[in-house]
């Protein structure tokens, strides 16, 4: 046997386009694909979202901490009119704004029954300690510390 037919011999035949490797390849780069797409398509849904609820009196965040008021909003130059504090403006670009703030519900709590309404005078007044004792606790806390 030649070194040629021993080489011959071990050199499988090039497997085609269809073989399994590929295919996983070709199924992993699409899924790449579809999940960048979807991630663009959530964030441009977010950020016309924002856009929308965007109008002057609608409380605001920016991307660098600051909160205000929007007071005017200006789409040709992208500028935003924020008061920051009463008599205080503040032009951002409307590209820094971070989120939109909602406001807070007041939520009442409202008891089942009648209950939480009632002065509990059944209950004994709590052992209030004398000037001596509290000293002293307040002596031996510190105590402690040192």
């Amino acid at each position: 046997m030649s070194f040629s037919s021993i080489l011959a011999a071990e050199t499988a035949a090039p497997a085609g386009i269809f073989s399994g490797a590929n295919i996983l390849l070709f199924a992993m780069f699409g899924l790449l694909i579809f999940m960048m797409l979807r991630k663009q398509k959530k964030t441009k849904a977010a950020a016309e979202e924002k856009r929308s609820k965007l109008a002057p009196g609608v409380e605001i965040m920016t991307n660098f901490g600051l909160f205000g008021k929007v007071l005017s909003i200006d789409t040709d130059e992208n500028k935003i009119v924020m008061e920051i504090s009463p008599g205080t403006t503040a032009t951002v670009h409307s590209q820094t704004v971070a989120k939109i703030v909602e406001p807070e519900e007041a939520t009442a709590v409202v008891p089942d029954d009648a209950s939480s309404l009632v002065l509990d005078l059944e209950k004994k007044p709590e052992a209030t300690e004398s000037v001596e004792e509290s000293l002293e606790r307040l002596k031996n806390e510190n105590n402690k510390d040192n």
